[in-house]
């Protein structure tokens, strides 16, 4: 299971491993293009709706989301207390690995996978969930924002649940 940017890891590690996968599960996720990195797909993005809360580091190394900005982009859909938990535990993300294409895709894409939409979405826009998830044949649809785990628990869990018990 991989959750924004956690689509790339997860699709990097079935391309080494596709025997030891069951399925992958995209949640409002980056689906990688073989050649493209995570940054190239961002920008390929119809609408840049978190570039003006990134705040990149004096020395480039890694990234942040600026903390005032950051409850509207993953949490407006979330109760006041949760935005108060999460908020402060983002952490800066390194750009090195944002900006590594995978090289291929072909193992990952033969195994079964899912992806789970997340229909207001404020950080990758839901058109552009739409395009990354039209060669995925199981598409289940959330009516939440960004972090579905926090706005929408018990129904993220379900479907989960479900796709667990088809493998």
């Amino acid at each position: 299971v991989g959750h924004s940017m956690g689509g790339y890891p997860i699709t990097a590690a079935a391309e080494r491993a596709p025997e030891k996968v069951a399925a992958l599960v995209y949640v409002c996720a980056y689906v990688p293009v073989a050649g493209m990195s995570m940054a190239d797909m961002r920008r390929a993005g119809p609408r840049q709706l978190l570039t003006d809360a990134i705040q990149v580091s004096r020395d480039r190394v890694t990234m942040t989301i600026d903390p005032a900005k950051a409850a509207g982009k993953f949490y407006q859909d979330c109760p006041q207390a949760i935005a108060d938990y999460a908020v402060p535990r983002l952490c800066p993300q390194p750009i090195a690995p944002q900006e590594a294409p995978l090289p291929s895709t072909a193992r990952a894409e033969a195994l079964r996978r899912h992806y789970i939409l997340c229909e207001d979405d404020r950080t990758i826009p839901p058109e552009y969930q739409e395009t990354m998830s039209a060669g995925i044949a199981d598409v289940h649809r959330l009516p939440c924002g960004h972090s579905p785990f926090f706005a929408m628990p018990d129904r993220l869990a379900t479907i989960l649940s479900s796709i667990a018990n088809e493998t």
